[in-house]
């Protein structure tokens, strides 16, 4: 039987958004309106791969153990995708797409930022429709009740116990950041790479908060989950970003295409207006102006002009 799960369904309406504001924000900045659909066509299969991939390794034991099904690595429509792994996989198929249609990676990557952070709000919404990823148990008036019978209820805690909304915490960080990219671009200009990394850096901040206080099961590096590494990674990433490209690219971006990739946009014809040269016409006959002689011998043979 064909199932249409909720969370497939934000996680698709965060791509269409993504894509509609990259796709003006590109095209606000000279590239040809369209282009981004060229290069998502590689960055969105490649970004399902690299976010199931990453999920897979990092939780082995629920894929590799005695007596498992290996088809089950497969499996993404019961769950398991990981944004940082998303990140991974899209960006390779970002890069490709962006060689293909001669757009710069870091111009194309600038444009999304914003956008990404939408599109993991709209995600994230898929969370609760799962009720799922949830953190620590809380007090607060907005915790969220688990149903004791879901399999991630942790053990031991009394049926009715309140849990962190973590992912509501994220919707909530990812459009501040929308809003803060947005801000910051007004006043100081964010190319060749800057507005992606902001992007790293807000996102990575957050994550590292959020997935501290989840409870759902992790790989732990040194006392440490595998997320909040690679969200300290990306905040990282997302400083050098900021500085070295700020370093290598003080000017302004001319272009978002490559040298020799340049699209020219198409100058519009402009229709030839024929305009009318003829006198203004007086019945059958035009009516040509009189010489001056002309005007004066009328007012001298007519006796009433004499007066």
């Amino acid at each position: 039987m064909f199932r249409i799960h909720a969370y497939a369904l934000c996680i698709l309406a965060g791509i269409i958004a993504a894509t509609v504001m990259t796709s003006r924000r590109l095209s606000n900045r000279g590239a040809e309106p369209g282009v981004v659909l060229d290069i998502i066509l590689w960055a969105v299969p490649l970004g399902i791969v690299g976010a199931r991939a990453y999920h897979v390794l990092t939780h082995p034991g629920d894929y590799f153990f005695a007596g498992a099904n290996p088809w089950e690595v497969f499996a993404i429509w019961n769950g398991g995708n990981a944004i940082f792994g998303a990140l991974i996989g899209g960006a390779v198929g970002a890069y490709i797409g962006c060689r293909i249609s001669g757009v710069k990676f870091w111009s194309f990557a600038d444009a999304l930022a914003p956008g990404m952070l939408i599109a993991q709000a709209m995600g994230r919404l898929g969370n609760w429709f799962n009720t799922e990823l949830f953190g620590l148990p809380t007090t607060l008036p907005w915790g969220l009740e688990v149903p004791s019978t879901n399999a991630a209820f942790p053990v031991g805690l009394p049926a009715g116990t309140l849990f962190h909304p973590t992912f509501l915490y994220e919707m909530i960080w990812n459009t501040i950041g929308v809003i803060l990219i947005l801000v910051i671009e007004r006043r100081i200009t964010l190319r060749w790479g800057r507005a992606f990394g902001v992007y790293l850096v807000w996102y990575g901040l957050g994550r590292t908060f959020f997935e501290s206080i989840r409870i759902d099961p992790s790989e732990i590096f040194f006392g440490i989950r595998t997320n909040v590494w690679a969200a300290i990674i990306a905040v990282v990433l997302g400083i050098i970003l900021i500085v070295v490209q700020g370093r290598r690219h003080p000017g302004l971006e001319v272009s978002v295409y490559r040298q020799g990739r340049e699209w020219k946009r198409p100058v519009p014809e402009v229709e030839s207006e024929e305009f009318d040269t003829d006198f203004e016409d007086h019945g059958d006959e035009a009516v040509e102006p009189a010489a001056s002689g002309d005007v004066a011998a009328t007012s001298t043979s007519n006796p009433r002009l004499q007066a």
